[in-house]
């Protein structure tokens, strides 16, 4: 599973540098506006179908990430998680999220475990009765036998995890750029 998250944020990361480098390349709107109302109105040029994940490319990290907030939304009351985490926000504070009888690795990826029963497992760590932190799996939906399980309905099973680890990845990056900001404040100490 961290396998997973670890390439969901390199290729987050990529992308913000990406993303850093052709905001750097555009030339300055002001200039820009200035030159259109001079030049004649540009042909329209119809988008081919091959080039739409280049164009993806144009979207901001804020949109990426406020369209796969929607789309989790969609999926959570689909698949009414909302009757076991009534609080769309609070299935955030989960530390991991996984599925049980579908395989999420790259070997096994979206097949089904014959014999399982599909469920979103979330994961969150309690204090026992010691005050140790112990892990603690906590069902948020069950979709029956993996046998009797249609494809449409697997694919929005496995979006939905991979979606809330996408939005999970977005928290941690922006945690962290929080705290480096903290350490490039120009003070001698951060306290």
């Amino acid at each position: 599973m961290s396998s997973s998250l670890d390439k969901l944020k390199a290729l987050t990361s990529k992308l913000e540098e990406k993303l850093e480098q052709k905001q750097k390349r555009q030339p300055d709107p002001i200039q820009t506006v200035a030159k259109e109302k001079d030049a004649p109105a540009p042909e329209t040029i119809p988008v081919q179908k091959t080039t739409a994940p280049i164009q993806h490319m144009n979207v901001q990290p804020e949109n990426v990430r406020q369209e796969n907030i929607n789309r989790l939304k969609m999926l959570y009351e689909k698949l009414k998680i909302y009757e076991k985490s009534p609080d769309f926000d609070k299935i955030f504070i989960y530390k991991a999220m996984n599925l049980s009888g579908i395989g999420l690795k790259e070997e096994d990826f979206g097949q089904v475990r014959e014999g399982k029963y599909i469920q979103v497992i979330a994961i969150t760590y309690e204090p026992d009765k010691n005050g140790k932190k112990k892990a603690k799996n906590v069902s948020l939906g069950y979709f029956g036998k993996a046998e009797k399980l249609e494809p449409k309905l697997k694919n929005e099973i496995i979006e939905f995890v991979l979606r809330w680890r996408y939005e999970k990845a977005f928290q941690n990056v922006e945690h962290y750029k929080e705290l480096i900001e903290k350490i490039e404040l120009p003070s001698d100490t951060l306290f």
